[in-house]
């Protein structure tokens, strides 16, 4: 569907297909990489991405002017479109790569270059560096992808936001193909220190999601990049369709700039205007990656929401940040990339760190353990700061 949503249901659309994805995560590089890491039930000790050879994307002078979040949007994205087999430039296609929070280490490293050397000494590379549409318009530049380029910031909701609002381009005829998703590189001192003073982050530096001992979040980064194309082009030029996104919406809490609103309605309107979109009913999900931060207040809202839209009906749910920790806008990007496969190899990882599901979550969490079963679509959550909902559903390839 995903042409657009009424009240009377969906305005139908191109259809859209998944021919290409890729990851940058503390994992290593590749979905491959990320999805072996998903099947155990243990979390890495370090969120961090690692170092790795970024020789692909360009020499020491080219990788010098790249922040990081920008690197680990390239490197995926180059795993997407090398999969999908697509070759640039196409005039009409997109760049929709979100960030949260942009080239935060570019500005800390020239603050500090400004401090001890003076203003003469600011690399003029500081602006591009730092803006959060550096990662989208990198992307445009490398595949020459000469539709729309855009930069959604709508922090921990963003990369899917930016597959929702990508999906639709597609749908409604403005563009063929999309590379979307999201990047982020944002674990500093300064950032730790902001989001560890508004007890957002565990005391354990543990993340837990749905735990009834959860106390807060791990900060994660990365980056996961999906392409999307019309279905019918992808046919046509006999691409591999890895999945169908069907669905996707955007609401807000309207009710706090950090905390969910406890009653779950704006993650529950979100949800149900993604089904709607899709034509699906709650009947019809068969899994949902949940945005599960491990924080008490958001697990427990999307627990409330998530009961509100499917009822008592044990549906089964994961949160992948237990593996990855939280990587704002990348979160998102990355669990689209995990509910494509998990489409395609028919299994759910398990809630890493998670041993007992709060009881007033009552949620059938998968943990300990891979869940194989009969997995025909996928409903993917995002929830951010400032009161931010998106939701995304994907379908397996048919």
């Amino acid at each position: 569907m995903l042409a657009g949503v009424t009240n009377d249901g969906p305005v139908p659309g191109r259809r859209v297909a998944v021919t290409g994805i890729g990851a940058v995560t503390c994992a290593g590089i590749g979905a491959d990489t990320l999805w072996q890491a998903l099947q155990s039930p243990v979390a890495p000790a370090s969120q961090l991405v690692g170092e790795f050879d970024a020789s692909a994307i360009g020499g020491p002078k080219e990788l010098r002017r790249l922040d990081p979040f920008t690197l680990y949007a390239l490197v995926a994205a180059d795993e997407a479109w090398q999969q999908s087999g697509l070759a640039g430039p196409l005039r009409d296609a997109g760049s929709f790569v979100a960030t949260g929070i942009g080239g935060l280490h570019s500005i800390l490293d020239q603050v500090e270059v400004l401090r001890e050397k003076g203003a003469n000494r600011v690399s003029p590379f500081m602006v591009p560096m730092m803006m959060p549409n550096a990662a989208a318009a990198a992307v445009s530049m490398r595949f020459g992808l000469g539709g729309p380029c855009e930069a959604v910031c709508t922090a921990c909701a963003a990369g899917t936001h930016a597959i929702g609002n990508a999906a639709r381009l597609i749908a409604t005829g403005r563009s063929t193909v999309v590379v979307t998703g999201g990047a982020e590189a944002a674990i500093t001192p300064i950032s730790m220190a902001g989001f560890g003073n508004m007890t957002a982050l565990s005391n354990e530096q543990f993340s837990r999601p749905f735990d009834v001992a959860r106390d807060g979040f791990v900060m994660g980064e990365g980056a996961g990049i999906l392409v999307l194309e019309e279905w019918q082009h992808a046919l046509d030029r006999g691409a591999t369709i890895l999945a169908e996104v069907v669905g996707a919406a955007s609401t807000a809490d309207a009710h706090h700039i950090t905390a969910p609103d406890p009653s779950g309605s704006g993650a529950r309107r979100c949800m149900e205007l993604a089904l709607l979109d899709a034509g699906l009913t709650p009947g019809e999900v068969s899994h949902i990656n949940a945005h599960g931060t491990s924080t008490p207040l958001n697990d427990l809202a999307e627990s409330v929401a998530v009961h509100q839209v499917f009822g008592d009906r044990p549906l089964p749910v994961t949160s992948i940040k237990g593996h990855l920790g939280h990587s704002l806008a990348a979160a998102g990007a990355l669990e689209g990339v995990a509910s494509v496969m998990t489409l395609l190899h028919q299994s759910i990882p398990p809630t890493a760190g998670t041993k007992n599901v709060d009881p007033e979550i009552g949620l059938d969490v998968v943990i300990g353990a891979p869940r194989s079963v009969p997995i025909n679509t996928v409903l993917s959550n995002s929830f951010g700061f400032g009161g931010h909902n998106g939701s995304v559903v994907f379908r397996r390839a048919s």
